[in-house]
């Protein structure tokens, strides 16, 4: 068993740790890969296994996928699959909470293409089968927070979103990065709403996009995204508020000025740039100092305090060394 401490957290390999249900319907998940890449991308990914016809040991990992940062991994309950997949904010299929799992189906994940633009010495346009292929796939157990004052713990298999950045080579103008994600009426039903402009649009800093633990996720509890949760491909950045990691992307562009984010031109006071999880800042409408983890609802669920960075301040603290952490919301 591989067992590492870290400034008092405890790290363990996804396969030590993975509830068996988590994995339970692996040979069908490999046979459904296989099938949505056509013969590329998430089928090479799964394909090393693929041929076994033994169903898979209890707490397997996904094949071919493992986690090579540390604190990547949580000692916490992963939570079920049905509430991370029937809960979810993605306006553009609606503002209720129920409202992606049901409207989500009309999202066409193929054919799929990410363009990278702006000042990178490789400009491009990655088809999702080949961007998949670019890394190898890793699992990664994280803590989800979301701005509103709840959690989950998910299983994301993806890469570190610093091997597309190494691949396209920024240039030294390059400070920031702005995801922009698909914007279609015609697949998108919530695009009629006015509560946003569209396209969704959010943005890190260079040096936060290259951090280890910035995470670009192709699937949830081993299997490929659902369409509610950002399908095929979305950002997931652990240590900020939900809202921060973009969902469908359609481009990423390097740039020199700090972007404009959706929520920052939607509520200026309320969601600033960094949008750290930070519980010794409030929102101006709640506390965050606490937060209700899902699947916990119970008569005498309580709410549990919700941590610096969500937990991972000694990753990625020194981020924002001299930074004013109530000033950069």
């Amino acid at each position: 068993m591989h067992v590492t401490k870290d400034r008092g957290f405890i790290h363990r390999v996804p396969s030590e740790i993975t509830p068996r249900a988590a994995y339970e319907s692996r040979r069908d998940w490999l046979r459904h890969a296989a099938l949505a890449a056509a013969g590329s991308g998430l089928a090479a990914w799964a394909g090393r296994d693929a041929l076994a016809q033994t169903p898979a040991p209890a707490g397997a990992a996904l094949p071919g996928a493992h986690s090579s940062v540390a604190g990547a991994v949580t000692m916490e309950k992963i939570t079920a699959r049905k509430d991370a997949t029937t809960y979810n904010n993605f306006y553009e299929f609606g503002t209720d909470k129920s409202d992606p799992a049901g409207a989500a189906h009309t999202l066409k994940t193929r054919p799929w293409s990410v363009a990278i633009e702006g000042e990178v010495k490789k400009p491009r346009s990655f088809d999702i089968d080949e961007l998949i292929k670019l890394a190898p796939i890793e699992e990664r157990i994280y803590r989800l927070r979301c701005v509103e004052g709840w959690s989950m713990v998910i299983p994301w298999q993806g890469w570190s979103l610093s091997n597309l950045i190494k691949a396209v080579e920024p240039t030294g103008n390059a400070k920031y990065l702005q995801f922009v994600t698909l914007a279609d009426r015609a697949q998108m039903p919530g695009l009629r709403s006015g509560v946003l402009d569209w396209p969704y649009v959010e943005g890190l800093r260079l040096d936060e996009a290259m951090h280890p633990l910035a995470l670009l996720a192709f699937g949830m509890y081993g299997e490929v995204l659902p369409k509610q949760n950002g399908a095929p491909v979305r950002m997931v950045l652990p240590w900020k508020y939900g809202f921060k990691s973009a969902k469908s992307i359609v481009k990423i562009r390097f740039i020199a000025q700090q972007p404009k984010t959706s929520w920052e031109t939607a509520a200026a006071n309320e969601y600033g740039f960094y949008s750290n999880v930070n519980p010794l800042v409030d929102h101006p409408r709640w506390s965050q100092a606490t937060e209700r983890r899902i699947g916990e609802d119970g008569l005498f669920a309580k709410r549990r305090a919700t941590l610096m960075f969500n937990g991972y301040e000694p990753q990625v603290g020194q981020l924002y060394a001299g930074m004013d952490l109530k000033k950069f919301y």
